[in-house]
């Protein structure tokens, strides 16, 4: 082991911790691609859900979500584009990507679940719920008061979706990913250009 390593000062370790989570910051920053593409895709999902359910009134309307397989697509392009590109992954960058996969696949386990039951009425809530625990992880390691407010946000939505019907669930779930991912997305990727 290097001997370096044991002999930084408190105040040098914090500086090392600092930089990693600038790094990250930036990273994130730089990728607030996904957070920008699945948000954006997700409100026009939910609102012409809602137009098609509620004023249209057609039996089709959850055929608005394949939109989902365009984020797949754009998703798998843009991430093989950025592997070719050099870049320093930091322990940060990596937590914060386990969790995202995490509630990526609480959410694909979740659609097996509504349909196997047949409850897609509750399953706005629950989506609601994971956005708010990506969005508060991310936020509290980058230490980004917006994505935590968006957190928040969507946690204060759950409780009123729980009120509501389910046609005006689609609507909570769109001022949720607004909240949650649109506008911290939009901030986020603000700072980065600024600090460039």
């Amino acid at each position: 082991m290097d001997n370096h390593s044991e002999n930084f000062s408190p105040e040098e370790s914090l500086l090392v911790i600092q930089s990693m989570i600038d790094k990250t910051k930036n990273s994130v920053a730089d990728k607030s691609f996904y957070f920008l593409l699945w948000g954006w895709l997700v409100l026009i999902a939910a609102l012409a859900q809602f137009v098609l359910k509620v004023i249209v009134q057609t039996p089709n309307h959850p055929v608005v979500w394949n939109l989902m397989f365009v984020g797949v697509i754009a998703s798998a392009v843009h991430g093989r584009k950025e592997r070719g590109k050099i870049r320093v992954r930091t322990y940060i960058d990596e937590n914060i990507a386990t969790a995202w996969i995490g509630i990526a696949i609480c959410q694909v386990l979740l659609i097996f679940i509504f349909s196997q039951f047949q409850i897609w009425q509750y399953c706005y809530s629950f989506y609601m719920l994971l956005y708010g625990i990506g969005c508060f992880i991310t936020g509290r390691i980058l230490k980004f008061a917006p994505l935590v407010w968006g957190a928040f946000s969507s946690w204060v939505l759950v409780v009123v979706s729980t009120f509501v019907g389910y046609d005006y669930n689609i609507l909570l779930l769109a001022a949720a990913i607004l909240l949650s991912y649109i506008i911290p997305g939009h901030l986020l990727r603000k700072k980065y250009k600024n600090q460039l």
